[in-house]
C-alpha cells in the first residue's frame, strides 16, 4: 500500500488512498448507448373525398384519402383503368390501389391479391396478423393484414362487395425498411388506411 505522509501522520494518506478507491469503484460500467432514430413531426389528421370525377381513370367507388397525401395515376397503366396511388412524398410512402371488376371470378382476385401482397412477403414477416373487414351497411367485405418485421411493405388489404367490385391495396416506403424506426408512421398511414376503408363507397 502507498504511503503519503503529513504533518499530522500516516494517517492522513490512508485517507486518501480510501476516498480515491471509493469513488473509483462507485462509477458505473461504460455502456454504449442503444441506436437512437429522429423524432418524426408528423401532421394534424384531416381528410379529402376522392371520387370519379378526380379521376381520367372510371373508377366506380369514393373513399376519404389524406390532405397531405397525393392521387396520381400511373401513366403507364392509364390504359388498364383502376390504377392509382396516395402519395407522400414527406414521408417517402406510397398507397399503391388497384380496382377490379370482379367480373365472376372473386376467389381468383383474392387468390391474386394474396400472392401478390402477401405471400411473397412471408419470408420476411416476423408474423402476419389478419383484421376481418364486415360492413353490410357499406356492403364492404374483404381482410386487412398486418405484416410485422422488415418487410418491403407493412400494410395490405383488400375490399369487396362480394359481386362487382373489388379494390386492392398496399402502403409501401421508398426506404430500406426498418421495423422499429418506421414503426410510428407506419401505424400513422395504418390509421388512414382504415379511414379510407371505414369511408368507401360503392358507385
Amino acid at each position: 500500500m502507498i504511503m503519503i505522509k503529513t504533518k499530522k501522520g500516516n494517517i492522513h494518506g490512508y485517507l486518501l488512498i480510501l476516498s480515491i478507491c471509493c469513488l473509483d469503484s462507485c462509477r458505473e460500467p461504460l455502456v454504449p448507448k442503444p441506436e437512437g432514430y429522429f423524432r418524426i413531426e408528423l401532421p394534424s389528421k384531416s381528410y379529402l373525398v376522392f371520387n370519379e370525377s378526380r379521376s381520367s381513370n372510371v373508377i366506380p367507388l369514393s373513399f376519404e384519402y389524406p390532405v397531405y397525401g397525393k392521387i396520381t395515376e400511373n401513366p403507364e397503366n392509364i390504359s388498364q383503368p383502376g390504377w392509382l396511388n396516395i402519395e407522400f412524398p414527406r414521408f417517402k410512402a406510397i398507397i399503391y390501389l388497384t380496382y377490379k371488376d370482379v367480373e365472376g371470378d372473386l376467389a381468383g382476385l383474392i387468390e391474386q391479391t394474396y400472392t401478390m401482397n402477401v405471400k411473397n412477403h412471408i419470408t420476411k414477416a416476423d408474423a402476419i396478423n389478419e383484421l376481418v373487414i364486415n360492413n353490410k351497411e357499406q356492403r364492404t367485405y374483404g381482410i386487412l393484414y398486418d405484416l410485422k418485421g422488415n418487410t418491403a411493405s407493412a400494410v395490405q388489404f383488400y375490399l369487396t362487395d362480394s359481386t362487382k367490385h373489388y379494390l386492392r391495396g398496399s402502403l409501401y416506403f421508398e426506404s430500406e425498411p426498418n421495423a422499429d424506426s418506421l414503426a410510428p408512421v407506419i401505424e400513422f398511414f395504418r390509421e388512414d388506411i382504415i379511414h379510407l376503408i371505414e369511408t368507401l363507397k360503392w358507385n
